[in-house]
């Protein structure tokens, strides 16, 4: 059989691994547009700061492992059309040259791509560039981009326009690096998936470090200055004029669907390519995975949530099915971590605020703790969210800041489990946790929280 694929990061590899480790006589190519398949994008942070000091070790697998597994790469190819009657792909090979692929079935992991709506100067045929010292950094490419622009311009001021995740670890880099790092956030905090009172201990930690802050601020264009560029924005107070050696744009994506949809897919939530459980699209033989196409969540229902994890979980799924399997995605609960600075902020399944959009009863309570028993040295207060149903007690949600070492991510995935298992709050304090003083106390953190919900509900009349 031939297998397609379009796509060489987490969800094309995942599914060509996965059709070659169930059928290894399939036929497995892999049409990439770049050259380098299977490099972790959420690396790159890490390599501009120096902590990954040889990109070559953001790969997940070198492109060697990738062929001694089957694979036969096709780099610096683009797909430029999908012929789903005919079962064909059309191709711009690195020559310039076009080509026709045939296909039994085809895997599209095609991802998503940067968004940056209605900033002038950012893109367009009269945008700025690299060499403005003007970047979007969402590829390998562009991460190169930026270290040469850092090696060779000494840039000693950055703007960094988006305050996610991206956006905060280069905060992060760029200060370590020695840069005056100045952040502008279009929403009313940073890091918008957490609720903002949380989110403020970010704001906070940012601000200790020397990051200058713009909340509310929408960048309305960039422009060349005498010197450098130029960022225009508007916030509270008028409009700003901000000059700058660097500027990093890192303001969100959107599925990139070109392909599916000019080939007659059908389209859901956030404009992304429908799938069903089994990764299969509205087309006939050919799947779909990752960051261009609808996610299953276990509390919400069909939505759209790019996740690295979870394109590894459905390019696995796709793979598996395009060779004849009967996999199913089992949904994921939108668990993400973020580390900046001395910080870690977690968060799974629903904010209360998400619940109620929803229609579903929820209500929160915020307990901070030791992460560990205080009189062992080294304690550190942790503070925890846990969103829960009043009338089951099932357990929603939770969100988690605190400082790094303090096991935030691990708590995090422990809330996680009892939501994909169904647990209710009060169930938390049943579960049999790993306690020693310099780790935890008798009673986890997330415990001690869980019995704070349950008392919150007594004393507001919930439950008796």
């Amino acid at each position: 059989m031939r297998l397609l694929i379009i796509g060489g990061s987490d969800a094309g590899i995942m599914a060509g691994l996965r059709a070659r480790q169930l059928e290894p006589q399939t036929d497995v190519t892999l049409v990439v547009a770049d050259q380098y398949p299977n490099y972790s994008i959420c690396g790159i942070p890490y390599h501009l700061s120096g902590d990954v000091p040889d990109w070559h070790d953001l790969a997940h697998r070198t492109q060697t492992d990738l062929e001694a597994a089957g694979l036969s790469l096709r780099l610096g190819t683009l797909a430029t059309s999908i012929n789903a009657e005919a079962h064909t792909v059309t191709v711009t090979k690195p020559d310039g040259n076009q080509e026709t692929i045939s296909y039994d079935r085809l895997v599209v992991a095609t991802g998503a791509r940067p968004t940056a709506t209605g900033i002038t100067g950012l893109t367009g045929p009269d945008a700025l560039g690299p060499a403005d010292c003007v970047h979007q950094l969402h590829t390998i490419d562009q991460m190169h981009a930026v270290q040469r622009t850092l090696v060779t311009r000494h840039p000693r001021r950055a703007v960094i326009i988006g305050a996610g995740y991206i956006g905060l670890e280069m905060a992060e880099t760029l200060t370590r690096r020695g840069l005056d790092v100045t952040m502008l956030q279009h929403g009313p905090e940073v890091l918008s998936t957490l609720d903002t009172d949380l989110a403020s201990l970010v704001h906070s930690e940012l601000v200790h470090h020397g990051v200058h802050l713009h909340l509310n601020t929408s960048v309305r264009s960039i422009q060349r200055g005498e010197r450098g560029p130029v960022v225009i924005s508007d916030d509270p107070t008028g409009t700003q004029k901000i000059s700058t050696d660097l500027v990093i744009a890192v303001t969100g994506i959107r599925p990139n669907t070109s392909l599916l949809t000019k080939a007659g897919a059908t389209t859901g939530p956030g404009a992304a390519i429908t799938v069903d459980d089994q990764m299969r699209t509205s087309l006939p033989d050919i799947y779909a995975a990752g960051d261009g196409v609808t996610t299953k969540h276990r509390l919400l229902g069909d939505t759209w949530l790019p996740l690295g994890t979870t394109a590894h979980k459905q390019g696995r799924i796709a793979g598996e099915n395009a060779v004849g399997g009967n996999a199913t995605f089992a949904g994921v609960l939108g668990t993400q971590a973020v580390k900046v600075f001395s910080l870690v902020a977690a968060r799974t399944g629903l904010r209360e605020t998400e619940a109620h959009n929803a229609d579903i009863p929820a209500r929160s309570i915020t307990y901070t703790t030791d992460d560990h028993k205080a009189y062992y040295p080294g304690s550190h207060p942790i503070t925890i969210r846990l969103t829960g149903n009043p009338t089951t007690g099932q357990l929603l949600g939770a969100q988690i800041v605190g400082t790094y070492g303090t096991e935030i991510a691990k708590r995090s995935d422990i809330l996680t489990t009892a939501i994909f298992t169904g647990l209710t709050i009060p169930q938390l304090s049943d579960l049999d946790l790993a306690y020693t003083p310099p780790l935890a106390a008798p009673w986890d953190a997330i415990q001690a929280t869980a019995q704070q919900w349950q008392q919150h509900l007594i004393w507001t009349g919930f439950c008796s």
